[in-house]
C-alpha cells in the first residue's frame, strides 16, 4: 500500500500544482510549478518520500529549483537535503529559524519560481521561524503549522508563544482575501484544504478572543503533557 496520495491537478492558468501526503506524520508536501518555464518549488518535503517526489517532478517535466520549509519540523525529518543531492535545487527556510539553508528568507521576501511569485510572510508563534507562503495570483497560501484546518500548531514547545501566534495568524494570514485557499502542513482528519473565510468563521481556537485563545493553548499543553506522562509510548 502506497502511503501517499496525489490531489487532482488544480486547473489554474500557468500553474502546475500537486498536494502530496505522508501518512506516518500526517504531513502535506506541495509541488508548485510554473507551467511555462517548467521550474518548480517543493514545500515541506519529507525524507522518506523523496523518491516519490523526484518521480512526480520527472513525470510532470518539472525542474526543481527550490526546496522550502515552512518551519523546523519536530514530527518528521525534512527531505530537503536528500532533494538537494538528487537535484540541483537550493534549500530555503526562514532566517529566524536558526536552521542552515542555501537561502534564508525574511518577512515579505518574494521567491520567483519561473513566472510565479511566492511571498514569504513571517508568522511566528508555533516556532520563531514559521513562514506562510502566499501565491497571490492563484489565491493560495501555505500556512505550515501556524494555521491548520479548524485549529493551529502547538505553542508549548519549540519557542512557542500563544499571544504571538494569535497576532501572527490574524495579522498575516486571516487578513488575506476570504476567497484564498488554505493549505496547511498537516491534517489528522482527512481534510485537504480550507479557505480564509472558513477559518475566520469556524476555526475552533482562532475565532476566540486573544485571552480565550491563550487559555485554550495553555490547557492544550497541559493535556498533552498529562497524556504523555500516562502513555509515554504515544509520544514516540
Amino acid at each position: 500500500l502506497q502511503h501517499y496520495f496525489i490531489q487532482s491537478n488544480l486547473r489554474m492558468s500557468g500553474l502546475v500544482f500537486r498536494q502530496l501526503f505522508d501518512t506516518a506524520s500526517s504531513t502535506y508536501t506541495y509541488i508548485i510549478g510554473c507551467a511555462v518555464t517548467r521550474l518548480a518549488a517543493i514545500v515541506d518535503p519529507v525524507y522518506e518520500k523523496v523518491n516519490r517526489d523526484v518521480g512526480i517532478l520527472s513525470e510532470l517535466d518539472l525542474k526543481l529549483q527550490y526546496a522550502l520549509n515552512t518551519h523546523m519540523h519536530a514530527d518528521h525529518v525534512t527531505g530537503t537535503g536528500a532533494l538537494k543531492s538528487a537535484t540541483s535545487c537550493k534549500s530555503m527556510i526562514s532566517a529566524a529559524s536558526g536552521a542552515k539553508a542555501d537561502l534564508l528568507l525574511n518577512d515579505n521576501d518574494v521567491v520567483n519560481i519561473g513566472n510565479l511569485k511566492l511571498e514569504a510572510r513571517s508568522t511566528p508563534g508555533h516556532t520563531d521561524g514559521c513562514m506562510t507562503y502566499v501565491l497571490h495570483d492563484h489565491k493560495l497560501c501555505f500556512t505550515g503549522d501556524a494555521l491548520l484546518i479548524r485549529g493551529c500548531g502547538r505553542t508549548d514547545f519549540q519557542q512557542g508563544c500563544s499571544s504571538l501566534l494569535f497576532k501572527s495568524v490574524h495579522d498575516r494570514i486571516l487578513s488575506l482575501p476570504e476567497e484564498f485557499s488554505v493549505y496547511p502542513a498537516h491534517d489528522y482528519q482527512g481534510r485537504t484544504q480550507s479557505s480564509i473565510r472558513e477559518e475566520k468563521l469556524y476555526n475552533l481556537r482562532l475565532t476566540k478572543s486573544e485571552e480565550e485563545f491563550i487559555q485554550i493553548m495553555e490547557n492544550l499543553g497541559k493535556i498533552i503533557v498529562f497524556i504523555n506522562f500516562l502513555f509515554p509510548l504515544m509520544s514516540q
